[in-house]
């Protein structure tokens, strides 16, 4: 990131302080790509190293946005459909083997994709959305998405809180801990899959 983004984003959080949060997280949540990731991080360095923030609310309030950011997305997805999907990867230049990708992942593991999708730097922006014009039942949708926001955010800021004394090899490695995290999520994923179909009467 450079010093010019850094520094403005380091501003918008310390003039605005929780909204900022709020602002990044529920925008990125519903579908627009914005640094909510990065936001979250710096809140929580700055809950460290200035004490202009606590870590608790950065949570509770980080938590609150990007479950009602997720929704947002979904219902925009919902009524808009494939067609609005379409002109959304168009419009954000998402790769066409993403949009596929997030399809064949909830095509094949239902709403446990929303709770993983949080780890997943890219699906994590079009994840409500794709969810909405899939027409994935809201009850299981709106069930891991708070349990995914929640652990996301808890995780995320915590991380930044802890090492924020170490900001620049924070961001460095923040990427390698999402494909960390995707991987021990598609392991789960795959378990609790193979388990279910074990269970399943056909196959007794």
């Amino acid at each position: 990131m450079g010093h010019a983004i850094f520094d403005a984003l380091r501003a918008f959080i310390v003039n605005y302080g929780y909204w900022a949060v709020a602002l990044a997280l529920l925008c990125e949540n519903a579908g627009i790509p914005v640094p909510g990731e990065t936001t979250l991080l710096l809140a929580s360095f700055l809950a460290y190293s200035e004490h202009q923030l606590h870590l608790g609310w950065i949570i509770l309030v980080g938590t609150c946005a990007a479950t009602i950011g997720d929704n947002l997305g979904y219902a925009i997805g919902r009524h808009g459909g494939r067609p609005l999907l379409e002109r959304y990867q168009h419009i954000f230049r998402i790769p066409r083997d993403s949009i596929e990708r997030g399809e064949r992942l909830f095509a094949r593991y239902g709403a446990a994709t929303i709770f993983f999708a949080r780890f997943i730097f890219g699906l994590r922006i079009f994840a409500g959305p794709m969810a909405g014009a899939l027409r994935m039942p809201w009850r299981a949708f709106a069930i891991f998405n708070l349990l995914g926001a929640a652990v996301w955010v808890t995780v995320i800021a915590t991380v930044g809180y802890l090492f924020g004394r170490h900001w620049a090899i924070l961001e460095r490695v923040i990427g390698r801990f999402n494909l960390t995290v995707a991987a021990i999520a598609l392991v789960l994923i795959l378990f609790f899959w193979r388990k279910r179909r074990r269970e399943r009467p056909e196959n007794r």
